[in-house]
């Protein structure tokens, strides 16, 4: 993915160079849901597995240096293996949110924020079961 000299942290993924952010899906899910019903497109393309295990949230390249957030993991593509086009980039993956529709990677400040949401509302749930 190339990345603009811009200050938005938010990039076009059309190149090579982005980081993945993978959570699993219930709670990538919820941050999905949570990210759109945001106030601005606050997330960008995200993959999920063909056994719909985990989620993977593209975000911009350099991510991963600092990436510390429980339960995830953030992989540094370097732009080796993932390609933002319409075909999924990683067989057993398929697009959750295609590149077309979701055309700028997720910050990861907001993409932070929303898993700790989304971490808080499935306590929530599964404590009153």
């Amino acid at each position: 993915m190339e990345t603009s000299q811009s200050n938005d942290p938010r990039t076009s993924p059309s190149g090579t160079g982005c980081d993945l952010v993978t959570v699993p899906a219930r709670q990538g899910l919820e941050a999905v849901d949570i990210l759109r019903r945001g106030a601005v497109d606050a997330v960008g393309p995200v993959l999920h597995d063909d056994g719909c295990g985990t989620l993977g949230f593209v975000v911009p390249a350099g991510t991963a240096a600092g990436w510390d957030v429980p339960g995830s993991t953030c992989t540094e593509t370097d732009g080796r293996g993932l390609r933002l086009a319409p075909e999924p980039p990683v067989a057993g993956s398929d697009w959750l949110l295609p590149p077309g529709e979701a055309d700028l990677a997720t910050d990861p400040a907001v993409l932070r924020r929303a898993l700790g949401e989304a971490a808080r509302l499935i306590e929530a749930a599964d404590s009153r079961r």
